[in-house]
């Protein structure tokens, strides 16, 4: 069996909610990304491209015609470059990529691109179309940015609460404070400051035409502990997650370029990082927070490594409680995680989140000379998904 290799990353600067990328598309945006990263492998013949798997969580407005397909047709690439869009909601672009190592690791493609994409901004309001011509009374437009909508009458009640609610609970259980969250947050803060400052994401962001945005938009220079303590809750009158503490809504898109070891030639360059592991994990939807320990557990086991073997970890914050939860029972040392920063920071466009922490952590490798890394993202509805990464550049 062939093995997976990560050759090239490159994601867009992340916007926030209603900012510089607000009037982009997300197709745009996916087109961006694939554009972006195949920058990177120019001696790359875009015809040998066997398939583009593309995640999105979303795809109910201008996303919704599998917009993998679109990104191909909008960046030019031959028409006879397949491409497939995936949703695992938050997980979509790192599912994305797990397709896409199975695909090389079978044989089946020499060369696969694996992305992802979300505008939450654009997410559009839905109506339930009516069983009857002409219903008489009113009807109610759902917001489809992020969380439940149009839910079943036949879920429990537990397991639809929402998001931040279901992560007040994930603190209550392991008595993660206030401070712990803010404290976490403000580091996040810094250290993405920092990455940028230092030019670690240079070579990751490609700029999205038409839009002055050199950096993510999210990121607050200067956040400390003290000054989000000031901020109130957001799902409980006496809750610890505030919108400082939590990752915010973002529109961007991802991109990451996989390929055998024998297309190093046709690419153009030597692989940066081996698919060594990968694992996937479901528990109760409220508990979702907290997937990421069993996910990673797997990927660890599949690689043939454990925890004291690995030196950097990406794991998606989607707030600031999981990611302190996942961090405590995994027993790691907290430093070798999101290192140049996190989601609640850089921000988290559901679709792309997967893929850029990928090519974050494989970045990371490169850069420090570690061999394994972990990256571990949480997922709406009880799920998370892990990779292990082999640094081989």
């Amino acid at each position: 069996m062939n093995s997976a290799y990560l050759y090239a990353a490159a994601r867009t600067p992340f916007g926030r909610f209603g900012g510089a990328l607000a009037e982009v598309r997300p197709d745009d945006l996916a087109a961006t990304a694939l554009t972006g990263v195949l920058a990177k492998a120019p001696a790359l013949d875009p015809a040998a491209i066997g398939d583009v798997v593309w995640g999105c969580a979303n795809q109910a407005g201008e996303d919704n015609r599998n917009v993998g397909r679109m990104a191909v047709l909008l960046a030019g690439l031959p028409t006879s470059v397949p491409a497939t869009t995936v949703n695992r909601l938050c997980g979509s672009s790192l599912d994305a990529a797990i397709i896409a190592s199975r695909a090389i690791e079978s044989g089946d493609a020499d060369v696969v691109v694996a992305g992802g994409v979300e505008s939450m901004t654009r997410a559009p309001w839905v109506l339930p179309k009516p069983s009857r011509a002409f219903p008489a009374g009113n009807v109610t437009a759902v917001s489809t940015t992020l969380g439940w909508r149009l839910v079943n009458e036949r879920m429990p009640a537990e397991w639809t609460v929402s998001l931040g609610e279901a992560n007040e609970m994930l603190g209550d259980k392991f008595k993660i404070d206030r401070v712990r969250q803010d404290e976490f947050a403000a580091r996040s803060h810094e250290l993405a400051a920092k990455a940028w400052d230092e030019g670690f994401y240079a070579g990751l962001t490609v700029p999205v035409p038409g839009v002055d945005l050199a950096r993510d938009e999210s990121i607050r220079a200067g956040s400390t502990p003290e000054k989000l303590a000031g901020l109130k809750p957001s799902f409980r009158p006496d809750g610890t997650i505030t919108a400082g503490n939590a990752s915010p809504l973002n529109d961007g898109a991802s991109a990451v370029l996989l390929g055998s070891s024998e297309v190093a030639g046709l690419i153009g360059s030597q692989p940066i990082a081996r698919i060594a592991g990968r694992g996937v994990h479901a528990l109760d939807p409220q508990d979702f927070g907290f997937a990421p320990v069993e996910a990673a557990a797997k990927a660890l086991k599949r690689a043939g490594i454990t925890w004291s073997d690995v030196s950097a970890v990406e794991l998606n914050e989607a707030f600031a409680v999981q990611s302190i939860a996942c961090v405590d029972a995994w027993g790691i040392d907290p430093s070798i995680v999101n290192a140049r920063g996190g989601a609640i920071a850089i921000g988290h466009p559901l679709g792309a989140s997967g893929a850029r922490i990928l090519g974050t952590l494989a970045a990371r490798l490169r850069e420090t000379g570690g061999r394994w890394g972990v990256a571990a993202i949480c997922i709406g509805v009880g799920q998370a998904l892990a990779v292990v990464l082999e640094n081989v550049a």
